[in-house]
């Protein structure tokens, strides 16, 4: 996300994969990839406090909370604290973000 890489990103993401924003936005990936790309959403850094994963076969619920420096849709560059609670699924081996909810904490 800092480094814009779309690419990268977009392997971490299932096809289908929604991000619902602390406004409770659906994006889909698309879109998401879309507006880092063109700098609708400009993030600058991420620190991050903790990561809990926990695994249940072939699906996984994650939570990573962080400090994320950003500047997003037009407002000014802020440093918020962000959970992000993700379900993940492996697909052919390799694990995929499905849905991921941001919300402070």
């Amino acid at each position: 996300m800092v480094r814009k890489d779309t690419a990268s990103l977009g392997r971490l993401l299932s096809d289908d994969s929604v991000l619902i924003h602390m406004t409770g936005h659906r994006q889909p990936k698309s879109e998401y990839l879309a507006e880092i790309a063109s700098g609708v959403l400009n993030y600058y850094s991420v620190e991050t406090d903790s990561l809990t994963i926990t695994i249940n076969g072939d699906t996984a619920h994650m939570i990573g909370r962080s400090w994320v420096n950003a500047a997003v849709y037009g407002g000014g560059r802020h440093t918020w604290r962000l959970q992000m609670d993700s379900q993940l699924r492996k697909v052919n081996g390799v694990w995929k973000i499905t849905l991921s909810k941001a919300s402070t904490y």
